[in-house]
């Protein structure tokens, strides 16, 4: 939600998926088109596509369900998935000789929050494609019957993101939720309560980002205006932070090596920026007490992880005190429930309607909308930077990774400009392989599940993480 928001807004609705064909058919013309031109997306490969020809097959002759779960580090992946099953798939089908009933598609599962900052154009859309909307931050009823409906009964298979939301990473894993097995055990029994008996399956799909051409020269473009708002002069060389040279670093091109030093001297700026800023203007704590920080055979990247980790537990810390939360789970449950705090506090549901409020009961209650949309922007912050390890760079240097944390860095910047975020720039055209992994049987997991239910979704949602984590 880019736009300030200054008043109280009616309760979030349930955008109900309505699968539309004509809505589709459009989308199958124009969408490749935008993807290419738009999106930057010039290149699809698919990795085994034979092997979600045999699936459809099988879906449409009513032997399985199955679900699609699939890697997110970007937030052009739906356009990337819209062309795998729309395009990809079919055409292989025919080469095959395999006849597949029009139209191929999926339902698909999308944040609720999606259509808050990319306008309700765009939640009539993804509802006309057949998506159905979630809540991340509370137990969505309407969303969970709705999915498990889908799920059961539904003309197409379904897919989701058991990562939940986007990390920026093409190489890094978030952990996965426990949501995508917990519906296949429930499609398992809604199937042998009806007395059906199709197999029920999870299929992991591998999604990679690539440039077609390293984009040295824009990151160096994006890198000057980014120094040039944060007050930065011109890099000398003895203001750059010094790196370790591994082999990896050592066969990094001179030039490129100075942008990676630049961005380290960027972002060690933005840190102490930041320390600075909740330290002086909020009650924490962020002084260098931890013995990585004081000890001086501590590398540079261990003490940027420490900072980065120390820094966005103070913000998340200032977004709980405000809503009174108590810290609990890892960073990304924290974030869930603070995003889910502001928005009862925006969407009021315990308003019947905002409009018939005396003027002032609903001046009281536009104060509070903005003040908690602006106690979301320190959780905002932490979710950029959630899977960021301060050593991704280091681990694998090269032009992908430089520019995935680039672009974070810039998504920080431009929010602290208080800018969009949303509307990151395209650093050069990028390629896409999309990996089809063999598919989990929830099926044969169901005496598991009825013996330990609890073990039975995290020995699946393990499975999940480990066969995305092999397609990397």
């Amino acid at each position: 939600m880019p736009d300030v928001i200054k008043q109280a807004q009616p309760p979030l609705e349930f955008i109900p998926p309505r699968f539309n064909p004509i809505v589709h058919q459009i989308a199958r013309v124009v969408l490749p088109f935008w993807t290419r031109w738009r999106v930057q997306v010039a290149e699809i490969e698919v990795v085994n596509p034979e092997q979600l020809v045999d699936l459809y097959e099988q879906f449409q002759a009513g032997k399985i369900r199955f679900m699609m779960a699939f890697r997110h580090p970007s937030v052009n992946d739906p356009f990337s998935l819209f062309h795998l099953i729309s395009q990809s798939v079919p055409k292989t089908a025919a080469r095959s000789g395999k006849l597949l009933r029009s139209p191929v598609h999926s339902y698909f599962v999308y944040d609720r929050g999606i259509p808050l900052w990319a306008g309700r154009l765009v939640g009539w859309f993804l509802s006309q494609l057949g998506g159905t909307p979630i809540r991340r931050g509370k137990v969505d009823l309407p969303a969970l019957r709705s999915i498990r409906q889908l799920f059961v009964e539904g003309e197409f298979p379904i897919a989701a993101a058991p990562e939940g939301a986007t990390n920026g990473h093409s190489e890094v894993i978030s952990p996965i939720e426990p949501g995508i097995a917990q519906f296949g055990f429930w499609c398992v029994e809604d199937l042998q309560k009806a007395d059906r008996s199709e197999a029920v399956l999870i299929v992991p799909l591998g999604v990679r980002y690539h440039y077609v051409t390293p984009p040295w020269e824009a990151m160096d473009r994006l890198l000057c205006q980014l120094e040039l708002d944060c007050g930065l002069s011109s890099p000398i060389e003895a203001d750059l932070p010094m790196v370790n040279l591994t082999p990896e670093i050592a066969a990094i091109a001179p030039e490129h090596l100075q942008l990676y030093r630049r961005l380290l001297r960027l972002g060690e700026y933005l840190l102490t920026l930041m320390e600075q800023f909740y330290g002086k203007f909020y009650p924490q704590s962020l002084k260098p007490a931890d013995p990585v920080c004081t000890d001086p055979n501590a590398t540079f990247h261990d003490r940027v992880a420490l900072r980065l980790s120390r820094l966005m537990d103070a913000a998340l810390t200032v977004a709980e005190q405000y809503f009174g939360l108590s810290p609990k789970g890892s960073v990304t449950d924290r974030c869930r429930r603070v995003e889910q705090a502001g928005w009862d506090r925006i969407f009021r549901e315990d308003v019947d309607d905002l409009a018939q409020l005396p003027a002032a009961e609903k001046g009281l209650a536009d104060r509070i909308a903005e003040e908690a949309d602006l106690r979301l922007w320190h959780m905002r912050l932490v979710e950029t930077f959630v899977s960021v390890t301060g050593r991704y760079i280091l681990e694998k240097p090269g032009a992908e990774r430089l520019a995935e944390t680039l672009l974070l860095v810039w998504d920080m910047v431009t929010r602290l400009k208080g800018k969009d975020a949303t509307k990151r720039p395209a650093l050069g055209k990028q390629r896409v392989k999309i990996t089809i992994g063999t598919p989990l049987s929830v099926s044969d997991r169901w005496s598991d599940y009825q013996k330990n239910r609890r073990q039975a979704v995290a020995t699946l949602t393990q499975d999940l993480q480990t066969a995305l984590e092999k397609m990397l």
